[in-house]
């Protein structure tokens, strides 16, 4: 496999200095420096806010008065309308340009994390936290299309998307001990209201040293895909979830099911009939690009829904303060990025970014198999630290084989599209996996409550039996995901075309 597979120069995880060569940008001499910042700032602050609820989610439940199946619902909701909308984020900043887009999408965030922020609902809390995700889906794509336009092809633009896409494990790292820190201290609405300096920064930098870029796209955004696809799976996602209340085989969950998947039904329709579609279907024929699609869906469910319970067993039974509860995490992320960055490249340039990612969902499972046997009374450096570390090193060898596997044939036309696509099923499968997970959690819990006398005790002893459950069904995930990686992923990439650059395009990336 190595004759087949070429590390670019500049990829993932290469040191080095980056030569920043400035371009014309409409007219004016663009500052490749600065709009590098900018951009990275962007990206770390999308990244940022898909993992800072997560240590924060007891005091905002203890807070609000939630209970323990609403949860779900502030990380989901930020994730699915991220993904959902993510595709036409990128349309749009064709269309409209990337500036005005850049622009929109950091004030639409903003503004949607202030509401999120002064909270007094349940509701209002998950109605912005989906309106930041649509500012998210919105900044994101069109700050990597800046860079892109800004450096030429070739090293310093190589340079450039590493330091891009490394911004998301740091961002993931430094989001846990923030958590911690603005929990613990002022408390969790900080978590939001920190984006208000953040975002206004980044706005008033964009609007003062990037320059208006005439629109390179024409024509017509599907608006009614991304509308489509996003409804589907927020249905299917709350069917599951309501599947506590009434069982998978009730009227309601079936039917609500039925309504998601006929809704996706309709967004095929829209697809095949529009003019541009949010998704060419036509590219599913690349076999490695759909298998790709389905095991990005798959990792990323099982590590977001282990991530989200992992979070509330530390501080619901083992009373761990939200600081250390970040803290505790931060040797999975330090991991997934040394591993990603340092060891990943010369793997799948070994072995193929199949068996990369099977390799990497071997050390997953290791991970969630101890987790599934963890007591009541668990100790940190026997209990989790070793499931952390395993899960860190799956995490790392998956998401980026995964994304080289994607690229395998794939013409640099398409790319964007590509880039696109996997960002919004990893989005879209961490929203499924963390509503599979904590569904089988709950209802664990419940039938555990059910059957004993209340108290402390019993309640530490079904939360501990619903993580135990949660992390056997993550782990069904991962061996899914295994399977269609060594079968189905393997067989397409060895009757590929040959690719010269597998290096990954960034996380959230869709022009």
């Amino acid at each position: 496999m190595s004759d087949r597979f070429k590390t670019a120069t500049g990829g993932w995880g290469q040191s080095g200095r980056v030569t920043l060569e400035p371009v014309k940008a409409s007219g004016r001499l663009a500052r490749p420096g600065l709009v590098l910042g900018l951009v990275c700032g962007t990206q770390f602050m999308v990244v940022l806010d898909l993992v800072v609820v997560n240590v924060a989610l007891p005091s905002i439940q203890s807070d609000l008065g939630l209970g323990q199946s609403q949860l779900q619902w502030i990380v989901i909701s930020y994730g699915l309308t991220l993904g959902g909308f993510l595709l036409l984020g990128g349309r749009a900043a064709d269309l409209l340009g990337r500036r005005n887009v850049l622009i929109a999408g950091l004030v639409t965030f903003t503004v949607a994390s202030v509401g999120a922020g002064v909270s007094g609902s349940f509701a209002q809390l998950v109605v912005s936290r989906a309106v930041q995700g649509l500012g998210a889906a919105m900044a994101a794509p069109a700050a990597l299309s800046i860079l892109t336009g800004t450096f030429d092809e070739g090293r310093a633009r190589n340079r450039a998307l590493g330091m891009f896409g490394g911004v998301a494990g740091s961002a993931a790292s430094v989001g846990l001990i923030v958590s911690g820190v603005l929990t613990g201290g002022p408390g969790w609405r900080w978590i939001f209201l920190i984006n208000l300096p953040i975002g206004i920064a980044l706005g008033g930098l964009v609007v003062m040293f990037i320059a208006k870029e005439r629109p390179i796209g024409r024509g017509s955004a599907d608006v009614l895909g991304a509308v489509t696809v996003t409804a589907g799976m927020l249905v299917i996602v709350y069917a599951v979830n309501k599947s506590v209340d009434h069982g998978w085989t009730s009227p309601a969950t079936v039917g609500t099911l039925l309504a998601g998947v006929a809704v996706l039904g309709v967004f095929v329709i829209v697809e095949r009939r529009t003019a541009r579609p949010l998704i060419p279907l036509s590219i599913f024929r690349l076999r490695t690009l759909t298998t790709a699609n389905i095991v990005a869906a798959l990792v990323m469910g099982a590590f977001f829904g282990t991530a989200f319970q992992t979070t509330l067993y530390m501080q619901q039974v083992l009373d761990y303060s939200p600081l250390r509860t970040g803290a505790a995490n931060l040797i999975g992320a330090a991991c997934s990025v040394f591993v990603a960055g340092a060891i990943t490249s010369r793997v799948v340039a070994r072995v193929g970014a199949a068996t990369t990612i099977v390799i990497g969902q071997g050390f997953a499972l290791g991970g969630l198999l101890h987790l599934s046997r963890i007591p009541v009374e668990a100790a940190y450096w026997s209990d989790l630290f070793p499931a952390f570390v395993a899960l860190g090193i799956g995490i790392g060898l998956s998401g980026v084989a995964i994304q080289v596997a994607a690229f395998v044939g794939v013409e640099d036309k398409s790319s964007g599209l590509v880039g696109g696509m996997i960002s919004t099923a990893q989005e879209a499968g961490a929203a499924l996996g963390l509503a599979i997970i904590a569904t089988a959690a709950i209802a664990r819990s419940a039938e555990v409550e059910g059957a004993a006398r209340s108290g402390p005790a019993v309640g530490a002893v079904a939360l501990t039996e619903g993580f135990q459950r949660g992390a056997l069904v993550a782990a069904m995930l991962s061996i899914v995901a295994a399977l269609a990686s060594g079968v189905l992923m393997g067989r397409a990439e060895r009757t590929a075309d040959i690719v010269d650059d597998p290096t990954p395009q960034p996380a959230l990336s869709a022009t």
